[in-house]
Order: C-alpha cells, then sequence, then structure tokens
C-alpha cells in the first residue's frame, strides 16, 4: 500500500468554472479605428452643444481677463533672457538670510 493512493490526480478544479479556457476576441485595428472616429464626431457634437449654450456676462469678462493675464505672462517671460533670468535667481538666493540655508548633517 503506497502513501499517495488516496491523493486524487488530474489538474485543479477551479470553483464557478465551467471548465474550459475561454479568450477574447482582439479587436482589429479597423475596429479601433472606427471606434475612434465614433468618438471624435460625438466630441463635435458636444461641442456644438456647448457652444449653443450663451454665455453669461460675467463669463464672457471672466474668460478675456483669463486671456489678459495669460498674453502679459507670455510677455513677461519673452522679455528677459535665460542668462538674465539666472542673473535675478541668483540676486534672490543671495539677499535671503542663512536661515533658509540647509543645514549641514552628520559628522564633518
Amino acid at each position: 500500500m503506497s502513501a499517495y493512493e488516496h491523493v486524487a490526480s488530474g489538474s485543479l478544479k477551479l470553483k464557478g468554472s465551467s471548465g474550459g479556457i475561454t479568450k477574447k476576441k482582439k479587436k482589429s485595428k479597423k475596429s479601433k479605428l472606427d471606434d475612434v472616429a465614433k468618438h471624435a464626431i460625438n466630441d463635435e457634437k458636444k461641442k456644438e452643444r456647448f457652444v449653443a449654450l450663451e454665455k453669461t456676462p460675467a463669463e464672457l469678462k471672466f474668460e478675456e481677463t483669463q486671456r489678459r493675464r495669460q498674453e502679459d505672462k507670455i510677455r513677461r517671460q519673452a522679455e528677459k533672457s535665460h542668462k538674465e533670468k539666472v542673473a535675478d535667481f541668483n540676486r534672490k538666493l543671495e539677499e535671503l538670510s542663512e536661515h533658509y540655508d540647509i543645514p549641514k548633517v552628520g559628522p564633518g
């Protein structure tokens, strides 16, 4: 009598599975492109609906202010060269007190 006679042989059975392996079907590249096209069309329709809604005067004023601020920011950044920006940064660092220096930690 062997010590392994009572052991079940064969593959393991998982709970809730029918036993067979089912593989998912791969989508073809053409169907992926069709999905992208459908999404693009849906996005355009949503944009059209959104544009159809009228904006309030407050929203228009807010957008105008945002646009002006963005232009000013771009203008300020374009005024200085990289060399000038680095010089300004170094000047600011020199003006800081030693309180902001990184403390030395450890021996030495």
